[in-house]
């Protein structure tokens, strides 16, 4: 949530910087704004509200600011309105009412995340004669650092150290001082932040697709730390003020994945992308027909001790292992629990012996999951992370890492993070069950087998995308959609109605079929679209009944099932049939109509695909 970015070099750093906050539009924002400076000149603010082209517009697509050192930033209003005036940057003395402009301050700064105590620091900082003109949390934090810089007169680094143990809370904080015309000084808590060098050029953001097109060698900045950037280097400093060694790590992402490569979406290019990801994250722990999981750390050891697996998650992730929970106990015989992130700490869970916590993150910084990491780690038992960002804070803290391989994955509604998570679960239960004996060597084979065939399968269903688009049209209008299914099928239909209603805006809702008769089915008026996925044999029936039950009711029926079930046909409306595949990895081919409903819906709809109101990308503050 949020982006920033910053620049110091030998270039005009105002169209750097409008470029970098272009990458970071899937973030979410409300407003946006910029703070350029040169050698002998006073920092310009700009800033506006809405759209990033507004700013651009404003700024001549950034010619007009002169200055070759800078910050920027899109805002995520959480304190404050989205305003001009909220907007960032913010500035330690006294500014117009548009916050815009020419401003003789000592320091400017912006910043992503809460301040939670902010409010007992501005009543402190009144009581110092200085004054706000905005309600944000950010405003309090760059006076703070203003109020300690002159207190104590001894520069940056005493100055930012001293506000950092003050604040509590999560931030990702870039400041610039008047004094120090070509730094940019960074400050990190829990909030992402990395850092590039290339040619004598520094490239700061929030996430990595802003400074790919420019370096691929980043510095992480570790919690509660904070560092000067230069043109060309940077100094890392802990706390105590002394200097931290780091080394920059290489990020294998092409350039081109951030690119819409010719479709008209981000969420299109990477509904059309997740053969590639699929087979690419099968392929790093795939070794001649066997799977390997010493790249994830895991030994066969481990793995027979393991009672239990508790996956922890937000969002589609979580989605990811309701489906690997039906996957793991069946296929390994392991008891697994499914938890959501945002609830797991405030409930105290109870931690076990020999008890694995597997955490699911796309960024690697998604708060609550986080937080959930750090838990179980304080608890002493083992975790894992599956995440597809290296460097992230979630993959540096868990004691074990599979990563995906998806690339930057740019669209708020997620589709080849989601089945490269999928396909990696799928990989950990087959290997589980192999290692604990609760299959024998030819259904191993026979599991690798279909774990290959799914890429190629995918492709097959993403082919015969126009009769799923010529079926959303239809539903465009549409004011209530259910999804229905059993086991594995009940998972897929949650995930089915996520990517409905997060890009479509139409409510929507996924249950268990069995449940429909405990209160849902009074939901069901004429002309509701029903759909039920049905790709699990043995309950196949049962959920075929429901759908009966609820079309008696005038509901009108879409399906998603395998082929050879087109007996369905007497009872649906209309219906979508993916290539049999062992009924445990199923999700991975069910899920994609599904994708492609949601994304034809909200294009018929006419609205913003891959950047959905209200939403963010990354949700890194609680």
């Amino acid at each position: 949530m949020c982006g920033i970015v910053g620049f110091s070099g030998h270039h005009q750093a105002a169209p750097i910087l409008l470029e970098g906050l272009s990458k970071l539009e899937y973030r979410g924002y409300d407003s946006a704004g910029l703070a350029v400076r040169d050698k002998d000149r006073m920092a310009e603010v700009v800033k506006s509200n809405g759209r990033l082209k507004v700013l651009a517009e404003m700024t001549d697509n950034g010619n007009a600011l002169k200055g070759t050192t800078g910050i920027g930033h899109t805002r995520w209003a959480t304190h404050g309105a989205p305003s001009k005036i909220n907007a960032h940057p913010h500035v330690s003395g006294n500014c117009t009412n548009s916050g815009s402009g020419t401003v003789e301050s000592e320091v400017v700064g912006v910043h992503n995340g809460i301040i939670e105590n902010y409010q007992e620091l501005k009543e402190k900082l009144i009581k110092k004669s200085y004054q706000f003109y905005s309600q944000t949390d950010t405003e309090v934090a760059v006076k703070l650092v203003d109020y300690y810089y002159k207190k104590y007169g001894i520069g940056p680094i005493d100055a930012i150290a001293k506000a950092m143990v003050r604040i509590r809370g999560s931030y990702a904080l870039e400041l610039m001082f008047q004094e120090y015309p070509d730094e940019i000084w960074v400050a990190r808590k829990e909030s992402p932040m990395i850092i590039g060098i290339a040619n004598g050029e520094s490239f700061i953001a929030s996430d990595v697709p802003a400074i790919l097109k420019h370096t691929r060698d980043v510095y992480y900045i570790d919690n509660l730390e904070f560092a000067c950037v230069k043109p060309g280097e940077v100094h890392f400093y802990n706390l105590n003020g002394d200097e931290v060694k780091k080394e920059t790590v290489r990020i294998t992402w092409d350039a081109e994945a951030a690119e819409k490569g010719g479709f008209e979406h981000f969420m299109m290019k990477e509904i059309h992308e997740q053969p590639k990801a699929v087979k690419e994250t099968l392929a790093s722990v795939l070794k001649n027909g066997k799977i390997d999981l010493s790249s994830v750390g895991l030994s066969e050891e481990e793995i027979k001790k393991f009672s239990g697996i508790t996956i922890v998650a937000c969002g589609s992730a979580w989605h990811v292992g309701m489906v690997a929970q039906y996957v793991f106990e069946d296929l390994a015989g392991i008891p697994v629990r499914v938890e959501l992130a945002s609830e797991y700490r405030y409930r105290k869970p109870i931690f076990y012996e020999n008890e694995l916590v597997i955490v699911i993150s796309q960024s690697g910084e998604t708060a609550d999951s986080l937080a959930a990491l750090r838990l179980a780690n304080e608890n002493n038992v083992e975790t894992l992370a599956i995440v597809n960002v290296v460097g992230s804070s979630i993959a540096r803290e868990a004691k074990k890492v599979f990563y995906t391989l998806a690339g930057p994955e740019i669209s708020v509604a997620t589709t080849k993070a989601y089945s490269a998570q999928l396909i990696c679960c799928y990989a950990l239960a087959t290997e589980f069950a192999r290692i604990r004996q609760k299959i024998d060597a030819k259904y191993y084979k026979y599991l690798i087998e279909e774990l290959e065939s799914i890429p190629e399968k995918i492709d097959i269903i993403i082919k015969d995308k126009e009769r799923i688009q010529w079926f959303a049209s239809k539903q465009t209008n549409a004011r209530d959609v259910f999804y229905i299914g059993r086991g594995i099928d009940y998972a897929i239909g949650l995930e089915g109605s996520l990517k409905l209603k997060e890009i479509s805006y139409i409510h929507c809702e996924a249950y268990a079929a069995g449940e429909l008769k405990h209160g849902t089915i009074s939901l069901i008026e004429e002309g509701t679209l029903v759909i039920g996925i049905l790709t699990q044999r043995s309950l196949y029936e049962k959920t075929l009944s429901n759908m009966l039950e609820v079309k008696s009711r005038g509901a009108y029926l879409a399906s998603v099932t395998t082929y050879g079930n087109y007996n369905i046909e007497d009872t649906t409306n209309f219906n979508v049939y993916i290539p049999n595949i062992d009924e445990h990895f199923s999700a991975s081919l069910a899920v994609i109509p599904l994708q492609l409903m949601g994304y034809y819906i909200s294009l018929g709809k006419g609205l913003d695909v891959d950047k959905p109101r209200n939403l963010a990308k990354s949700v890194t503050v609680e």
